[in-house]
C-alpha cells in the first residue's frame, strides 16, 4: 500500500471554493502571489509548451474591466441583472489571476490538451490558495466568451483564450457544504 500524504488527501476532500463575494482585502502581496503561481505553473502540461499565462488584476484593473464589461453588455444584449453581479464580481475583487489559455503550436501536442492544461493550471492555482490560507473562487462567466471583451480589456490574441478568473482575498465567511456528485452514477468500472 502506498504512503498516503493524509493531511493533503484531507484538504482535497474537502476542499471548497469561497463566492467571490465574500472576498475582501488583503489580497495576497506579490511576493505571496508569486509561489502561488509557481505552484500553479506545475499542472500537466504535455510537451512543456506552457500553454497558458497570467495576468494579474489589481483593483484599477478590475474596475476597468467592470467598465468595459458595461459597454460591451450593451453591445450584446446582455440582461441588466447578469450585468451587475458581472461588475459586482469584478469591482469587489481585491486580486484576480486571469490565466490565460495560449495554445502553442505543435505537431505532437493537440491544442485541445492545451486547453486543458489551461484548465488544470486553474484548479492548481485555486487549491494552491486554499492550501495558503486564503479565500478563491474560479469565474469565468459571458465575458470571457466575449472576443471584444478579452482582446481590449486583456489584450489577449486572436489564438488565446481566458480560461478563468481566480478571485483571491481573504475570506469573511466559510460557505457551507454543497452536494456533490454520486460518484456510482458518474463512474464505470471497466474490468475487460
Amino acid at each position: 500500500m502506498p504512503d498516503i500524504n493524509r493531511p493533503v488527501m484531507e484538504f482535497l476532500l474537502t476542499r471548497r471554493s469561497r463566492p467571490s463575494k465574500t472576498l475582501t482585502a488583503p489580497a495576497p502581496t506579490r511576493a505571496e502571489l508569486l509561489p502561488l503561481l509557481t505552484a500553479a505553473a506545475r499542472s500537466p502540461d504535455h510537451g512543456a509548451l506552457a500553454p497558458w499565462r497570467f495576468i494579474v488584476l489589481q483593483p484599477a484593473a478590475l474596475a476597468r474591466l467592470a467598465d468595459l464589461a458595461a459597454t460591451r453588455a450593451e453591445a450584446l444584449g446582455i440582461a441588466p441583472e447578469q450585468l451587475a453581479k458581472t461588475q459586482a464580481s469584478l469591482r469587489g475583487a481585491p486580486l484576480a489571476v486571469a490565466v490565460i489559455a495560449a495554445p502553442k503550436p505543435s505537431e505532437k501536442i493537440p491544442a485541445i490538451e492545451q486547453l486543458y492544461s489551461a484548465g488544470a493550471v486553474c484548479l492548481a492555482l485555486l487549491n494552491a490558495a486554499h492550501a495558503s490560507g486564503w479565500g478563491a473562487n474560479w469565474l469565468s462567466g459571458w465575458i470571457a466568451h466575449d472576443r471584444a471583451f478579452v482582446e481590449e480589456g486583456l489584450g489577449l490574441s486572436a489564438a488565446e483564450n481566458l480560461a478563468g478568473l481566480i478571485h483571491i482575498g481573504t475570506e469573511t465567511t466559510q460557505p457551507p457544504e454543497r452536494p456533490r456528485p454520486d460518484l456510482d452514477a458518474i463512474t464505470e468500472w471497466v474490468e475487460a
